[in-house]
């Protein structure tokens, strides 16, 4: 747990009025009672994180393959279609980082205030 989770647990405890360990122990009883949706939720999130680090990977190697593009034109080469392909990398950017950001708004909304 990092000191920006572990803010939010102390803080959603207190605003509970329970200690932090009664807190705990309420959370995970809730949990235990709905296995399915815990697991679905845990499973659901660790899908979309995964893809977005595939989205990244994906990224970095385009990233490389430009570098191929710009020394290829350096020499001399023609890139007919460079411009709709850069075009189709920063739209895919673009979506990578709205989802990446719907992720972080969804865990934050849906955190303990």
């Amino acid at each position: 747990m990092n000191d920006a989770e572990y803010k939010r647990f102390a803080d959603a405890a207190a605003q509970c009025q329970m200690t932090n360990a009664a807190f705990l122990a309420f959370a995970v009883d809730k949990a235990a009672r709905d296995l399915t949706r815990t697991a679905a939720e845990i499973a659901t999130e660790r899908a979309v994180i995964d893809e977005l680090f595939a989205a990244r990977r994906h990224l970095g190697r385009i990233h490389g393959l430009f570098n191929q593009v710009a020394k290829a034109l350096n020499s001399g080469a023609d890139a007919p279609h460079l411009t709709a392909a850069a075009n189709a990398v920063l739209q895919a950017a673009g979506r990578m980082e709205g989802a990446a950001d719907s992720l972080l708004a969804h865990r934050d909304s849906s955190a303990p205030a």
